[in-house]
């Protein structure tokens, strides 16, 4: 990329065609049908779908594209994209035709046998359809392959299953919509027409060396280290969290921005993050379709801009042992079409009657469907972040923080809140230093669910998944509690008091959710445990609340799930999961026994022989003694662990596929990797740096 400076204003959004590039290119009639196609839903006639696809195809040419592409998001966790040129039968002069049907723009044919389907589709059973998501603009993306028009897609089984991320996050911001009008209806507002959620993802990262990185078959196989024994220095005097950004880094943050902004996406903050070379990303907010889309084409910037730079970015959830993970920052509110933020408390929450109730019928959503919260953040790299103190506990709970902690107590223990917490002055002591506006609540980095001033910061979904399943549930989850307080306040007879009891019900009922604490801690746990809360560990016993009586009620009531979809997306992730633990743990023995016990046998040899000579010189031998007898025994305890890894692993892929396989891995191949982890780990404490066949924590971690 181009060193030269550059107006940011002047290139944002050059690549996207956005509202201005269709504003300028469409007839008016055309723009305005696809607007109202866009915002009310309504439906785009063929002839008018034509006119748009010329009007795109030229305008993506003018851009240096040659293909196009129907860019959808299956349920592998990345996207998908096939590439058709724009050209058609060649004219008999020898020249060739570039066109682009309204009929190409709104539907494609991608091979739906290929991605998993979780049982909706048989093997053989292969059409399936892309269909054009025009609530999200297309772009052109620009690569070693050229310039290929992208156009957002959602994804479906030839019988109208839903195979992809994009179409339940849709059905969910219908049934949000729907119900938060509802519910502003009651409340005397007739203006807003729409209500959408919005999303702010951060996004962390590790960027390694690429040479060093490959060197490494567990980083290449399984996007994590394997085996790592810690450096002398670590995080612990977190100096990195916040530093100075080093050079290399800095350049490559700086191309990482500048594509993003061609391509529209408002990333706003970069800085490091707590773990040595790990970063973060985080853009401003959007409605959650055009974020979901957006966080897409932020992480496959990242890893193609990294390797520009010769490096390579880890988006697993813990690539290393012993240092923070990943993870993604999912920032939610609900606003509305003319500026709302339903979950702006104001200066005086107390007496903000619309958000007290908004605020309860939250409250009440998540205590409910704490399970599929966590579920939704699920994946086998997060089984080794969530709990640990890096990151939200497994635990679900909420964060309100001082103010209105007090203000829900006083309405629980009075039938009424008189008063909020105000802000105060944060003296600095310091006469040049202005005395700070403090906040009347602190934060808390422990909490899974927050809320943040005017938004809910979901913490806990992993680095490399997708935001749209979170976002699913929390939109659902959520349009659930506002239909059923609608229900009660629609057939009250005075409306104020309606209000004022349901809102105290909800809170008295689900109070058990809200803590304030520190999450990290022992007595959380059991605390949590006193309250009911569920405490879901790990992926496979997160799976199960996918397709409870309570899920197939909650999802097929607002049609963004039918049973059959719920069950497929189950064993899918169990398919994953069990795929995911063997891979890492053939992995495992590949490099052990081809790589480290080899290396560590040769070393051996080397030791004996010094031993043998040191005594024929007639010197004190001892230490070699002693060093080869320590090596030799963990080198025994390894091979015995490996033997051991190498027949469960065996015994795993016999069992049966699903719920008992990924159950298997879970709680008997992963503790067996462990086992054989340990004496490794130790013996690269032990043996020569020259001798061991990998770089080592410390060289991934300190030398980028």
């Amino acid at each position: 990329m181009s060193s030269e400076l550059f107006n940011v204003a002047d290139i944002f959004g050059e690549d996207v065609f956005n509202d201005t590039v269709m504003q300028q290119r469409l007839p008016k009639k055309v723009y305005k049908k696809l607007k109202e196609t866009i915002e009310e839903g309504k439906e785009l006639d063929l002839a008018t779908a034509d006119v748009i696809a010329h009007e795109m195809k030229e305008w993506a040419i003018e851009k240096g594209a040659t293909h196009y592409t129907h860019w959808f998001q299956p349920l592998t966790g990345v996207t998908a994209e096939k590439h058709d040129s724009f050209i058609s039968a060649p004219l008999p002069s020898g020249k060739v035709l570039m066109s682009f049907s309204g009929k190409e723009l709104i539907k494609g044919e991608p091979d739906a046998s290929s991605f998993p389907s979780g049982g909706l589709r048989a093997t053989f059973e292969a059409r399936g359809y892309t269909a054009w998501d025009c609530t999200s603009p297309a772009f052109v993306r620009k690569d070693a392959g050229g310039a290929i028009l992208c156009i957002p897609t959602a994804f479906c089984s030839y019988t109208g299953e839903a195979l992809d991320e994009k179409t339940p996050l849709l059905r969910s911001m219908e049934a949000i919509n729907k119900e938060s009008i509802r519910l502003l209806r009651l409340f005397g507002n007739t203006t807003s027409k729409k209500v959408t959620p919005s999303v702010g993802p951060e996004q962390e990262y590790f960027l390694v060396d690429a040479k060093k990185f490959m060197q490494r078959k567990d980083l290449i196989y399984t996007g994590r280290t394997l085996f790592g024994a810690m450096p002398p220095k670590g995080q612990e005097l977190d100096d990195h969290y916040f530093g100075t950004i080093r050079q290399r880094i800095a350049a490559f943050m700086k191309d990482v921005n500048e594509e993003l902004w061609k391509l529209g996406v408002a990333a706003k903050t970069q800085h490091n993050e707590v773990a040595p070379a790990q970063h973060e990303l985080a853009p401003i907010y959007a409605e959650a379709n055009i974020a979901v889309d957006h966080n897409q084409i932020v992480m496959k910037t990242l890893k193609k801009v990294a390797c520009e730079h010769g490096m390579k970015c880890l988006l697993h959830e813990k690539p290393f042992a012993g240092v923070n993970g990943s993870g993604k920052h999912n920032n939610w509110s609900i606003t509305t079409d003319d500026g709302i933020n339903l979950l702006d408390p104001g200066k005086t929450p107390h007496e903000n009657i619309q958000f007290l109730l908004v605020l309860a019928c939250i409250l009440k959503a998540v205590d409910t469907h704490a399970d599929l919260l966590r579920e939704s953040a699920a994946d086998p790299g997060n089984d080794h972040r969530l709990g640990a103190n890096e990151a939200p506990p497994a635990i679900i709970s909420v964060f309100l923080g001082e103010q209105l902690e007090d203000v829900v107590e006083q309405l629980i223990s009075t039938g009424e809140a008189t008063h909020s917490l105000a802000e105060s002055k944060l003296m600095t002591g310091v006469s040049t230093l202005p005395d700070l506006t403090k906040d009347a609540t602190d934060r808390n980095r422990t909490s899974p669910f927050a809320f943040t001033g005017n938004k809910f910061e979901f913490r806990m979904v992993g680095s490399r998944d997708s935001i749209a399943g979170p976002n699913v549930v929390l939109n659902t989850i959520v349009a659930e509690a506002f239909s059923e307080a609608c229900d009660v306040l629609e057939k009250a007879e005075d409306f104020d008091v309606a209000v004022h009891n349901l809102i105290k019900e909800y809170l008295t009922e689900h109070q058990r959710i809200i803590f304030n604490g520190n999450g990290y801690s022992d007595e959380w746990v059991a605390e949590a445990e006193k309250r009911g809360l569920p405490n879901i560990k790990s992926m496979v016993e997160a799976i199960p609340a996918l397709t409870t009586d309570k899920a197939v009620d909650l999802f097929g009531k607002f049609h963004v799930f039918t049973k059959a979809e719920l069950e497929s997306r189950a064993e899918i992730k169990y398919e994953n999961y069990a795929k995911a633990i063997n891979i890492e743990a053939r992995a495992m023995i590949d490099i052990a026994a081809k790589q480290i016990i080899p290396a560590v046998v040769k070393y051996t040899k080397t030791l004996a022989d010094t031993v043998i000579a040191v005594k024929e010189a007639g010197a004190d031998a001892s230490v070699q003694e002693e060093m080869l007898s320590e090596v030799t025994a963990l080198l025994a305890e390894a091979k015995k662990a490996l033997s051991a890894l190498s027949d469960i692993t065996e015994e795993a892929a016999e069992k049966e596929e699903g719920k008992v396989q990924s159950e298997f891995y879970h709680f008997s191949v992963v503790p067996a990797m462990a086992a054989l982890r340990k004496p490794v780990d130790e013996l690269e404490m032990i043996v020569d740096k020259e001798v061991w066949p990998m770089p080592s924590y410390g060289d991934l971690l300190f030398e980028v």
